[in-house]
């Protein structure tokens, strides 16, 4: 009779996944499966073992004895296959290909600058890099990893820290030798404040007014999907935009933009991450390798490291 394959690590790792997350859906989520996949894999555990696991009755999860015991072992067993893997490839060079997805500015001004540094270090290492405003689903989206700056909402996702960022109000020279400099909130209404074309935070401008902080809309004659394209229509002189300093601190230094209305900004710092699936300890050693050269080369305030 010929013997039916079974991956019982996987069966276990969805099993712990589901107890682990109190539901089949959440678990499903984390596993990048449906949930009525991970339920008919459970089932077929439970027939291979000959027992029950979880009880179906109710929404809440629950165990049987049999269940809590085997989840127990499983974790143990896991644990111990992947000590068994980290002592193997504690060697192993990065090598393959990893995912990285970032906003169209964070690409343009602080990844581009350090890939080829990174490419020198890790010769083995492929790069697919996707830049879009829009926050993608890692999952949906087979991303590695992605860069996110703002306050991070619950989720499965893990992060590491790169820097934070502030916004501020810039405009070209030729602009404000045009129309004139704003000094206060009254004479910025009075001026072409460009903004995006989608509902989000950053669509309304925040200022600091006599000790609180007031909103004014981004009411210009142009609206962009990105910030890159926003950069470069202030650059060249079309109106005044509420860009993240890291976006814009390379056209300050060189003297194409000035920042505006300094003293009302109210100094909101937002921090910068890395995100991506998965935990600390059982990441590839290519994707391992992208989290630490970030980590390593982007400074406190979200620039590259020269």
């Amino acid at each position: 009779m010929p013997r039916i394959e079974v991956n019982r690590s996987g069966e276990m790792e969805a099993f712990v996944q589901v107890v682990d997350r109190g539901s089949f859906s959440a678990g499903a989520r984390v596993l990048g499966m449906t949930p009525s996949a991970v339920s008919k894999l459970i089932l077929r555990l439970e027939g291979r073992l000959g027992t029950q696991l979880v009880h179906r009755s109710t929404r809440k999860l629950q165990l049987t004895p049999e269940g809590r015991n085997f989840y127990e072992r499983s974790v143990r067993v896991l644990a111990d296959m992947d000590e068994a893997e980290r002592c193997a490839a504690a060697g192993a060079l990065p090598r393959g290909r990893v995912s990285i997805n970032a906003s169209v500015s964070f690409g343009h001004h602080v990844l581009a600058p350090l890939i080829p540094r990174f490419t020198r270090q890790h010769p083995d290492v492929t790069l697919d890099l996707s830049l879009t405003d829009r926050v993608v689903d890692l999952m949906e989206e087979r991303a590695d990893v992605a860069i996110r700056w703002g306050e991070l909402p619950p989720s499965d996702l893990v992060a590491r820290r790169l820097g934070t960022t502030r916004q501020v109000i810039v405009a070209s020279p030729a602009y404000l030798s045009r129309y004139g400099t704003p000094r206060t909130p009254e004479e910025l209404e009075a001026h072409n404040r460009l903004g995006y074309t989608r509902h989000r935070r950053s669509a309304e401008w925040a200022l600091r007014v006599d000790g609180r902080t007031i909103e004014m809309p981004a009411a210009g004659n142009v609206r962009a999907a990105d910030g890159e394209t926003l950069r470069v229509l202030v650059v060249e002189g079309l109106g005044l935009a509420r860009l993240s300093r890291y976006h814009v601190q390379g056209d300050i230094d060189a003297g194409r933009l000035v920042p505006v209305m300094e003293e009302f900004n109210p100094g909101d710092v937002a921090p910068i991450h890395a995100v991506y699936l998965g935990k600390a300890g059982r990441l590839p050693a290519r994707v391992r390798a992208v989290l630490d050269f970030l980590v390593a080369n982007v400074t406190d305030n979200g620039r590259p490291k020269p």
